[in-house]
């Protein structure tokens, strides 16, 4: 068995990059990208990427090389996902919610050497640049993408580079440089420091690689599936879906902002089979259709990135969309934890079948292994469903580790395992439940309160849209959750004693909220996820009397 080595005709690196000259090869002639009124082929985009490359190195760009892009979901953006790492540099997607000082930051401390701006951001690439110049950091060469369908003419100053005129003077033919290590970095994604400073994560071409076949997997993608852009890109890579649709040959729409009208137009338009988004959007979807319509279609929607509810889920499949359910983060390159659905349950009522979505379920194919331990001793905690403890994975899925941040590399990895931070719990079916991030557990009197809890007892409240509850000051019990709601669009009031009486009538009672705040709409971060940091810093102000009882 010894000698039997390793050859270039056994043994190729993994890379996601190499589904994309397959699909040239193989889906030819088949749709790649669709964007208003603009299509290509997946023969066309692999010569685009292919002359993209070549630009990159005609500009000096070398291999671990940063290049950054601040761009909605527009064919550039997907073209980069390989052309940078065809170049063998290393793609950096900058979230576009951000402003100029956390854009600033990230160029900084990734050291970007490129960064390509959209022509709707280069007024907040202008100030950044001008942060990290201020700062006496190395500026990187700035390429403006210019509008493919209806160009502006926009540039960030006299001379800059233009995306498009980079791909048309690439060229094809030019040799790129030789791929020989999985291990090689392939991307720079930036945390959204949610509970702390955002860090960047590193992931390698093994991990891309097989996160991307076991999304694939784990969601049932046949091929030729039509994907709609509603995940942002800079999102973890779209999830590794970036370079999925290109493993399946499926079609990817683009869309530059997520309006309810949009997203049910592109729908309509090109017969859309899939999406992802997180929990914020369905909402944003259910604002925007009728009671009585319905899809013409179903549609599959792979969400996370947020708590979801029971009584979203219910609302969301009625209209048509088949939801799976799934739990991950940066550092995982994405899902980690998927709720596979099995076909006992479809004979369940519908509020039951929610319920068993919401939970997460089991880890993804590339994951050898997640579960829920007690941090301190790295015990698994018993499969009773109720029993909290940290989250914790490892496989060939999870990061290469943080960039320049040994301390934290070494606080995450611990006993062959990545702590992920988050609470969760184990089922009797071995199913995984995440219950809250660890700072947002509410402590109250010894006893543990999951805000994700008392939110789902919230929205089950006809006059609430949506919910979200943290830690208040108590002078008796210590902490108390205060309820922070936003009301539906049918609702003319809500009456806290109501509110708090409801809960109180579907969980014990030290769970209910002590405070029910009504707000025009929730903060949320650049992810737009809740952002609880905020709120907590809210209720600081809040006095409640003191109480001695509340069973």
């Amino acid at each position: 068995m010894e000698n039997l080595p390793k050859r270039p005709a056994n043994y190729v690196p993994l890379s996601p990059v190499g589904f994309l000259p397959r699909a040239g090869a193989v889906y030819g002639d088949r749709t790649s990208v669709v964007y208003r009124r603009l299509r290509f082929t997946w023969s066309q985009t692999y010569v685009r990427c292919r002359r993209l490359a070549a630009a990159l190195l005609s500009l000096g760009v070398r291999k671990n090389d940063v290049v950054s892009v601040l761009a909605p979901n527009v064919p550039a953006m997907y073209e980069m996902h390989f052309a940078v790492p065809m170049a063998a540099a290393v793609l950096n997607t900058v979230n576009t919610r951000l402003d100029a000082k956390a854009v600033a930051a990230i160029l900084r401390h990734s050291q970007a050497k490129v960064l390509f701006v959209d022509y709707d951001y280069v007024r907040l690439a202008n100030d950044a640049l001008q942060v990290v110049a201020d700062a006496g950091a190395p500026v990187p060469l700035v390429a403006v993408i210019d509008d493919i369908d209806r160009p502006t003419g926009v540039r960030l100053g006299v001379g800059e580079l233009e995306y498009e005129a980079l791909v048309s003077g690439g060229d094809p033919a030019a040799e790129l440089p030789s791929f020989a290590d999985e291990w090689d970095a392939v991307t720079l994604n930036y945390t959204s420091g949610t509970t702390s400073a955002p860090k960047g994560v590193v992931y390698s071409h093994r991990g891309a690689y097989l996160n991307t076949t076991s999304q694939l997997l784990s969601w049932g993608v046949g091929t030729e599936p039509v994907y709609l852009w509603t995940l942002p890109m800079f999102h973890c890579n779209g999830w590794t879906l970036t370079w999925g649709m290109a493993a399946r040959g499926g079609v990817n729409v683009c869309i530059r902002e997520n309006r309810a009208a949009d997203v049910y137009r592109a729908i309509s338009d090109h017969g859309v089979t899939h999406m992802c988004c997180a929990p914020v959007v369905l909402n944003i979807l259910l604002d925007g259709i009728g009671e009585a319509q319905r899809l013409a279609a179903p549609v599959h929607v792979l969400t996370g990135g947020a708590p979801l509810t029971a009584a979203l889920l219910d609302r969301v499949e009625r209209v048509g969309f088949k939801v799976t359910h799934s739990y991950g983060l940066t550092e995982a390159t994405g899902p980690a934890l998927a709720c596979e659905w099995r076909h006992e349950w479809d004979l369940l009522p519908l509020p039951e079948r929610s319920r068993l979505k919401a939970r997460q379920g089991g880890s993804v194919l590339s994951l050898a292994d997640a579960n829920v331990v007690d941090s301190n001793t790295m015990a698994s905690v018993p499969r009773d469903g109720k029993s909290m403890g940290e989250i914790a994975l490892r496989g060939s899925s999870i990061m290469k580790g943080y960039l320049d941040n040994p301390e934290a590399n070494d606080k995450a990895f611990k006993g062959g395992w990545f702590m992920t931070g988050d609470v969760g719990v184990v089922h009797p079916d071995g199913y995984i439940e995440v219950k809250d991030r660890s700072k947002d557990v509410i402590i109250s009197g010894g006893e543990n309160i999951c805000s994700k809890e008392v939110e789902e007892v919230l929205l089950q409240h006809q006059a609430v849209a949506d919910a979200a509850v943290v830690a208040m000051p108590h002078p008796h019990w210590g902490e108390t959750p205060c309820a922070f709601l936003v009301t539906s669009n049918k609702a003319t009031g809500v009456c806290e004693d109501e509110v708090i009486a409801f809960c109180r009538e579907r969980m014990a009672r030290f769970m209910a909220p002590s405070k029910v705040v009504v707000v025009d709409a929730l903060p949320r971060n650049a992810l737009g996820k809740v952002d609880k940091v905020k709120l907590r810093a809210a209720v600081r102000s809040f006095v409640l009397p003191r109480a001695t009882s509340r069973l």
